[in-house]
């Protein structure tokens, strides 16, 4: 007679993708150590796969960092003109402050 098929639940199916994602070895060794069909792991992450757990070694992932990067770059950039903005306002409100503040002779 036949075996019976395992089943997995979807839980089990994503940290098992999660683990293969964050770990350094190959596919075939994990569904080795997990006796489980390469070809289901490869379904799997073909499924759950996320890339926020992909080692930075990844092209894709790399894009994604650098995509981030630049737009953080970016609003860095906006929040000190913003910065420098308000500075020379308040500046501008000193001087108008002590030049208002003068006795009248």
């Amino acid at each position: 007679m036949g075996d019976q098929r395992q089943r997995y639940n979807e839980e089990f199916k994503k940290q098992t993708v999660r683990f293969i994602q964050e770990q350094t070895k190959t596919v075939a060794d994990l569904a080795e150590e997990l006796n489980i069909p390469r070809s289901t792991l490869h379904q799997w992450m073909s499924q759950y796969r996320e890339l926020k757990h992909e080692p930075a070694a990844s092209a894709d992932r790399v894009r994604e960092l650098e995509a981030q990067l630049q737009k953080m770059s970016q609003q860095l950039q906006e929040k000190d003109q913003k910065i420098s903005d308000v500075e020379e306002e308040l500046a501008i409100v000193k001087k108008a402050v002590h030049i208002f503040s003068k006795p009248k002779n």
